[in-house]
């Protein structure tokens, strides 16, 4: 089939007046390869789409990005205007707040029409003369993307290591800027995570290496600044590939750490950073189950972990007994409350921890551990820290955010209890959040669980049976979709929309119990709570039976392919980004980005019992000749983290199977990866299009 053909075709299309049911979409041309193991084969008509650098793949993506632009092309008004809309809520020239770290004030500016950032510090006082340690703006000259991470400033304030992506794939290069001078070093490490880590002696730093076909961070080096890379000496390698490695300093500056994690393990190194040719000591081995992570106060190390406790605790050991056996409560285990992370200072202890599904902050005073919350008020909200490098200080430093609040930054003085409001992200235009109203409300799953919903609507919007709704899910890895502002849905909520997040198992929004409950052989949980969400929503009338969509990404892309699989015939409409929906082949291929650090989440299937479960709920493997809903994919094609190929295949098996007309639409970013577009407002262009096809459904020209 000559693909090129069907691109020029489809464009020639997509500059006419036709009707948009006149356009045909590609059909991707079927190569059986037979795909065996536990004696069960299964036929892959479209696994030669796993090339990349094949034309023929390239030509097909074109192909459907041509049809998807043909399909949409009677909405690009729409599309521009909702672009406009989005991006005239954003102020061009803002300015993060501020925070202290060495000596001085660090921050980013941005500056009108620009897509990047200005970093920039101020030495003693926010009076002070500013200086411009990166101009993102014009290192991303000539890049179609450009990402910077992990921006770390030597002891003595004078070099600026920082590692920039231009290819979205997550490779990063280190460089090093001399801040007195102004030059970049000759010093450029590829193929790493991004960020570094200095040494006291402001000349060694020690950074992470990615594998070259998986990805895997697993090897920690040490560069010498001014040395060849060639001669940079090997750390740390982690031998085992279900784990990944990184490296941090302690708030103390006072140790190196080396953390190795899998999904269910940790093991953490230590070395005195005033010694950078010394030898790490391990706090304590590894043992399959335990977790645990680390800083460090005075004669002490402080840890949070699982051991003994299933939602965590904070333990304390000396700097010189380290092992389990030393540990003794700093912050005891609870059944109803999940520790996820703390912050110390010199006279108080900051604990962020989620209560009865909602994320809050608890301070603990050293002098007697009495504790108090952080409140600020709000129903359903999201607290978490903000950037606190300083230790000698009563100032606590937090972000707060709920669906109607945009994102807030404080200090709240720790002794007098003061709140003082630094900033909040301005919204431009006749954004008022009075005019917003958000709740939680409880779906009843199937098996008798009560699943929270975080909703939030125009005021004037009630449950009357009429609603479009925008359901959002992710369900994986404990990773919890806490209740945050959105800039760009209120143009969902401002047209009649109501949005909503189901907090379905495989979050942790009530703690690591409701995490174990939605993965490995119980995944299909997190699949049957959000059909039960969806199907409570129509059922009180938050939502019209047929105005009800669903969104998600990555592990969501997973869930919306579940979904639509288990219940088509609920949704009027399927968003799918960056999915992960071809779950057999990937797990079974190690090769594979990610794969291997991921057994511990979906099983192995090398083991027949996982490898059953898996193909009972894997997208791409239960396509059925059925009427679907309408249908937004999109992918990245530089993806690290889901490969293109995965919904490039099957879309191509969606359109060979189902029996409905609904839209099918297939897009393709050729410059981008897993997290889309670089800059500031690129990202929008694919929100509009997302909107727009909702839209599009229901009837909302304007």
């Amino acid at each position: 089939m000559n693909y090129k053909l069907i691109v020029i075709g489809l464009m020639i299309i997509a500059t006419t007046s036709c009707k948009k049911r006149g356009v045909e979409p590609p059909v991707a041309k079927k190569s059986p390869k037979e795909l065996s193991i536990h004696n069960d084969t299964r036929i892959d008509n479209y696994y030669w789409m796993n090339d990349r650098e094949d034309q023929e793949v390239i030509d097909h993506l074109n192909a459907e990005n041509a049809y998807a632009e043909a399909v949409m092309k009677h909405t690009e008004t729409l599309q521009q205007k909702l672009f406009d809309e989005i991006k005239g809520r954003i102020k061009q020239e803002d300015e993060s707040v501020p925070y202290r770290e060495n000596g001085y004030f660090v921050y980013t500016r941005t500056i009108p029409e620009t897509e990047y950032f200005l970093l920039c510090r101020k030495k003693g006082s926010l009076e002070a003369t500013e200086e411009v340690m990166l101009d993102v703006n014009k290192l991303a000259e000539g890049y179609e993307y450009y990402q910077i991470g992990g921006a770390a400033i030597s002891s003595n304030n004078s070099i600026l290591a920082f590692g920039q992506d231009t290819v979205s794939r997550r490779k990063y290069t280190i460089r090093f800027k001399n801040l007195e001078t102004g030059e970049m070093l000759a010093d450029e490490i590829p193929n790493t995570t991004g960020g570094c880590t200095w040494a006291n002696d402001n000349k060694t730093v020690y950074y992470t290496l990615k594998n070259e076909t998986t990805l895997r961070s697993e090897r920690i080096m040490k560069h010498v600044l001014g040395t060849p890379v060639s001669d940079d000496v090997e750390v740390f390698f982690e031998e085992d590939e279900t784990f990944d490695v990184f490296v941090y300093k302690t708030k103390s500056k006072a140790f190196v750490v080396i953390g190795s994690e899998s999904t269910l393990t940790s093991e953490y190194r230590v070395l005195d950073a005033n010694n950078p040719n010394g030898e790490f000591r391990t706090i304590h081995p590894r043992e399959r189950g335990i977790e645990y992570d680390i800083d460090h106060f005075g004669d002490s190390f402080y840890i949070r972990t699982n051991y003994k406790a299933k939602n965590f605790r904070l333990v304390k050991t000396p700097l010189n007994k380290t092992t389990k056996e030393n540990w003794v409560d700093v912050v005891g285990a609870e059944d109803d409350v999940f520790i996820s992370s703390f912050e110390i200072f010199k006279n108080y202890l900051v604990v962020s921890e989620r209560a009865e599904g909602i994320k809050k902050l608890k301070v603990y005073k050293w002098k007697d551990m009495s504790a108090f919350d952080v409140e600020l008020g709000e129903e359903v909200y999201t607290m978490n820290f903000g950037t606190n490098r300083d230790f000698d200080t009563d100032e606590l430093r937090l972000g707060y955010t709920s669906m109607t609040t945009p994102y807030s930054t404080y200090d709240f003085n720790m002794e007098s209890k003061e709140l003082k409001l630094l900033k909040r992200t301005t919204v431009l235009g006749d954004f008022d959040p009075a005019n917003y109203e958000t709740k939680r409300v409880y779906a009843e799953a199937r098996d008798g669980k009560k699943i929270p919903i975080s909703i939030v609507y125009k005021k004037g919007v009630k449950p009357d049976g009429s609603n479009p709704l925008l359901l959002y899910g992710y369900g994986s890895y404990g990773a919890t979709i806490d209740p945050g502002f959105s800039i760009s849905k209120l143009s969902l909520l401002n047209r009649g929309f109501v949005y909503a997040i189901a907090h379905i198992r495989g979050s942790q929004v009530y703690g690591r119990g409701w995490y174990e409950d939605g993965k490995m052989l119980k995944k299909k949980n997190t699949f049957t709570d959000f059909i039960d969400c969806g199907a409570y929503l129509v059922q009180e009338k938050w939502a019209a039976k047929d105005k009800l969509f669903a969104m998600g990404g990555s592990a969501g892309g997973l869930l919306m392919g579940a979904v639509v699989n288990m219940r088509p015939d609920l949704w009027k409409g399927i968003i799918a980004s960056v999915p992960f929906v071809d779950v057999v082949t990937t797990m079974l291929d190690e090769s594979i980005p990610l794969t291997t650090g991921e057994f511990d989440e979906w099983g192995n299937p090398k083991e027949k019992k996982y490898y059953d479960y898996m193909l009972s709920y894997s997208p791409y493997d239960n396509v059925k000749a059925m009427d679907y809903p309408a249908m937004l994919v999109t992918t990245g094609l530089h993806d690290s983290q889901v490969q293109y190929f995965e919904p490039a295949k099957w879309v191509a098996k969606l359109r060979e199977m189902k029996t409905d007309n609904n839209q099918l639409l297939f897009k393709t970013n050729m410059d981008y990866g897993h997290s889309g577009a670089s800059g500031r407002f690129k990202w929008i262009e694919e929100t509009a299009l997302e909107f727009a096809f909702m839209f599009d459904q229901i009837g909302i020209t304007e």
